[in-house]
């Protein structure tokens, strides 16, 4: 063996049985960071030095590009007793000083003099040797798999009978090259060497590596693409031109296109040295809903399935596979054969359910337990109808066609595909309502009743779709808030949060004029022949109402929109979010006007005057006697408000909030001279309440669009 030089790269390398792909791109990024982080405290490494991560299905890696054999040597202040303690009169060393000294194996005379600020203080200092990597690395290793965000982890017996260990995945061999030195770690019950695995059929025999830096390179050669984003590229590419060869497409939309990435992601966790072949299936099995064939395809055979450019279904699919061969029709045949009887369990579930309406399963639904304190299936169905409909007369949709959607949207639970693959809910009841001569709008509406799915996801389309899929998500908010399970920290199992976005997402960006509040109180509402239980359920309205907007501001602040502008606008209305666009927009077009900012610290002032008058005076007076006017400010003020308020209530009438805050401007000069010139804490009781009047109605016109007062 040789001397390790003073600089090198080092590479540590874990083999494992296979990692789970979906967790493989975190675990090997906390695998690096936390083992250079580990390497930087030690002073092995500079704070720039660069670190790569590798990671495959049956290994995890870290290369750092410059490691030291030894940190620096540094400096050790060891502070001992002051000056005044450690000299007695005479200027001597006293007892407590030559110990302390004795203990630090230093002299009298090496010890130095040093001031705090407060006091001096004898130092002793000294220079100790730096860490060494052999020395530490084992440690380090261990800290940084100890602190990997494992999943679940697998524990295994070592070959000695006694010893058991816990990991990911059971270890097979650990590498630890600084250049060309195996540093000595025991990890796993694994003692460290040079020796690491190419690919599993194509290069199975062991690989040495001379240097650190040999590793990518050593491993290519034994077919492994050890970079994920490489091999994440080099997949990216084959399918392109595969996709290409066929004159087929890999999405057709976002939501696809989403679907892909993830996909592409997951199969670069499988796969070491990619190949990209064409599989085909039966074109009998295109009379399946297509929905069916591409989740079965990609869920359980990570296969890419192939649209035309209408977003059909081809009876095409791309396999990656983990062999890069020049015949492999082998391969092909394989994957063909397999994807059959999967294609052949969806048409048999699709066949078997329409066999039975919906409207027949329907009932059934009382069987199935929806939660022990809110009842079945059935009795939430019953729930959402009559929502349903509370919310259809508003928006002027058909009633009878909602609750008809509503009552029939959660029969598809019950059917065979759905049992299969849970995430069609919804989906499939669209096909088997059309099926069983539904009409569309119901169909439409059964399936669009879950949407939005997720953050990002497209809002129902059709009107009937939009008025089911509010009253879904409120009854779930209602529902669970009214039993108490609620929301905490992180934890959110009845996905309380994503409702609430779905349903701020709907009243905002579709502009329904529907009062927020209101809704939450239908929703409460239609939970009163809920039988009673060991505990009450409580209709929060304002919890419920709070918990709602505080999700919506979240998603405002996203949006782009100021978060004082967002206060400000839901402190006057947060009921209506039809027009909070139109609010926000104006506010910040306010903001531009040169008179914003006396207006904006007037109607603060505004605000603190009157709310110190409500604690000292008692019940306020809105009633403005002209004839108490002293100040010819007062009457200018009140003149100009009066000319004001038909202004504005015009703009607000023709929803024109923009109009109606510059409106307001106008008010600036009066303003500005009733201040400069009315003590309006005035001490005879008739005058300084006729004074905070005016103010009371000021503040009420100034604030129809926002709270002026938190901008």
């Amino acid at each position: 063996m040789t001397a390790p030089v003073l600089h090198a790269p080092l590479l540590v390398e874990l083999q494992t049985e296979e990692l789970p792909p979906k967790a493989l791109q975190a675990l090997a990024s906390a695998f690096e960071q936390s083992l250079i982080g580990g390497l930087r405290d030690a002073g092995l490494v500079e704070a720039n030095t660069g670190a790569t991560a590798w990671a495959t299905p049956r290994r995890l890696a870290v290369t750092v590009e410059a490691v030291r054999a030894q940190a620096p040597a540094r400096e050790v202040r060891a502070r001992g007793p002051s000056v005044a303690v450690g000299l007695d009169a005479n200027g001597q060393p006293t007892v407590a000083l030559q110990k302390w000294a004795q203990k630090q194996g230093a002299s009298i005379d090496a010890l130095v003099r040093e001031s705090d600020g407060k006091q001096e203080n004898f130092v002793f200092r000294s220079m100790v040797n730096g860490a060494t990597l052999a020395g530490v690395i084992e440690g380090l290793i261990r800290d940084a798999l100890a602190k990997l965000p494992i999943p679940k982890l697998m524990t295994w017996q070592l070959a000695d009978g006694t010893t058991t260990v816990s990991f990911v995945r059971p270890a097979h061999h650990l590498v630890v090259l600084h250049g060309d030195t195996v540093l000595p770690a025991q990890i796993l019950g694994l003692s460290s060497d040079r020796v690491t695995v190419g690919h599993r059929f194509q290069a199975p025999a062991p690989v040495m590596l001379r240097t650190a830096a040999d590793y990518a390179g050593a491993l290519a050669e034994a077919r492994v693409i050890a970079s994920f984003a490489e091999r994440r590229a080099r997949i990216a590419a084959l399918l392109d031109a595969a996709r290409a060869a066929e004159q087929a497409h890999l999405s057709v939309n976002a939501d696809e296109a989403a679907q892909v990435e993830a996909l592409l992601d997951e199969v670069t966790a499988l796969v070491e040295w990619p190949a990209v072949y064409v599989g085909r299936f039966d074109e009998a099995y295109l009379e399946v809903p297509q929905e069916c064939l591409i989740l079965s395809m990609r869920t359980n055979q990570k296969y890419f399935p192939l649209f035309d450019a209408e977003g059909r279904l081809l009876n095409r699919f791309l396999i990656v596979s983990n062999m890069a061969i020049d015949d492999p029709s082998a391969i092909i045949d394989g994957n063909e054969r397999v994807v059959r009887p999967r294609l052949a369990d969806a048409r048999f579930f699709y066949d078997q359910d329409r066999r039975q309406s919906l409207a027949e399963r329907a009932p059934k639904l009382a069987d199935v337990v929806y939660h022990a304190r809110l009842g079945s299936q059935a009795d939430r169905a019953e729930r959402i109808a009559r929502l349903a409909a509370g919310i259809a007369g508003p928006l002027g949709v058909d009633g009878p066609t909602v609750e008809r959607a509503a009552r029939l949207a959660k029969a598809d639970l019950l059917t065979g595909m759905v049992g299969e693959f849970p995430e069609l809910q919804g989906v499939m009841g669209r096909y088997y309502a059309r099926h069983d001569g539904e009409p569309a709008t119901v169909a439409d509406a059964i399936a669009e009743h879950y949407q939005p799915r997720y953050a990002g996801d497209a809002l129902p389309a059709s009107a009937a779709g939009t008025v089911l899929a509010l009253a879904d998500k409120l009854e779930t908010l209602a529902g669970i808030w009214g039993i108490g399970s609620r929301p905490t920290g992180d934890r959110d199992p009845f996905a309380l949060r994503r409702h609430a976005l779905g349903i701020t997402r709907m009243l905002f960006e579709k502009r329904l004029p529907l009062d927020l509040r209101a809704l939450i109180e239908l929703a409460f509402g239609v939970f009163d022949r809920l039988s009673a239980g060991p505990k009450p359920f409580t209709a929060d309205v304002d919890g419920l109402a709070a918990f709602v907007t505080e999700r919506l501001r979240g998603t405002l602040r996203e949006r782009g929109f100021d978060a004082s502008d967002i206060d400000a606008a839901l402190a006057v209305d947060n009921r209506r979010l039809d027009q909070l666009e139109r609010r926000l927009v104006a506010i910040a077009e306010f903001r531009q006007l040169p008179e914003f900012t006396a207006l904006a610290a007037a109607n603060k002032r505004i605000a603190n005057l009157l709310r110190k008058s409500a604690e000292t005076d008692g019940p306020a007076q809105d009633a403005i006697d002209t004839a108490r006017f002293v100040e010819p400010a007062e009457q200018a003020l009140f003149d100009a408000m009066v000319a004001a308020e038909p202004v504005v209530d015009r703009h607000l009438q023709q929803g024109q909030e923009g109009a109606a805050l510059a409106g307001l401007a106008a008010l600036r000069a009066p303003v500005d001279a009733y201040f400069d010139g009315v003590m309006v804490n005035a001490p005879e009781p008739a005058l300084r309440a006729n004074r905070l009047a005016l103010l009371r109605r000021l503040g009420r016109l100034m604030n129809r669009v926002a709270d002026l007062s938190l901008l």
